[in-house]
């Protein structure tokens, strides 16, 4: 199975310093042959960071994939009743999202477009970036690990010696966790090292 015709959900979060790596992945799936619908948070809609700023990032998002990104709760509530979605990617997938995700808040446009994805019973993929992956953060992912329809892309911690609890996805493997997810599967191995530190 490969991206021609799918329908896919991308969800950025505020985890900025991965942000241009994600644009890259999205160039990739959409050259593919994937219909991306991009979904952002709160965060990438209005703060600027030494890694951009907002109008760039929506702009860069509407070049890479033809459409608007979707800015609030209302806007994405209509991805469950209308099922627009083979898949839904978080990535970057922050620890405030994780958090709230894992226990049942829905108060921004990311986390609403994933409970309205999970409501057909269809998978999404979530890519971690966080510094408390470690840390506060591991029941919320030992949590997700464990809900139905929730997958993960790889990760592994990104600079062990400087910040101990930080894990952050493999975002190269978006592409196959998604292939793998919409088969129901789990991509291995999960946990991965790497090979540079950020």
């Amino acid at each position: 199975m490969g991206f021609e015709g799918m329908k896919i959900g991308f969800a950025l979060t505020g985890s900025h310093c991965t942000l241009a790596q994600v644009i890259e992945v999205l160039k990739q799936l959409v050259s593919e042959g994937a219909d991306i619908t991009p979904v952002i948070s709160y965060s990438i809609d209005r703060m600027a960071t030494r890694f951009g700023r907002p109008g760039d990032w929506k702009k860069n998002l509407h070049v890479v994939t033809g459409k608007e990104p979707l800015r609030t709760i209302s806007e994405v509530e209509p991805i469950g009743p209308l099922k627009l979605f083979d898949c839904l990617v978080i990535a970057p997938c922050t620890g405030n999202t994780l958090a709230k995700l894992a226990n049942g808040v829905t108060d921004t446009p990311v986390l609403m477009a994933a409970k309205a994805h999970l409501r057909n019973l269809s998978p999404v993929v979530i890519a971690v970036s966080t510094n408390d992956g470690l840390g506060t953060s591991a029941k919320n992912i030992a949590t997700l690990l464990i809900t139905k329809n929730v997958f993960f892309v790889p990760f592994g911690q990104d600079n062990p010696l400087k910040k101990a609890n930080s894990l952050v996805a493999h975002m190269e493997k978006i592409p196959d966790t998604i292939l793998a997810a919409c088969d129901g599967k789990q991509i291995q191995p999960l946990l991965v090292e790497f090979v540079t530190y950020l």
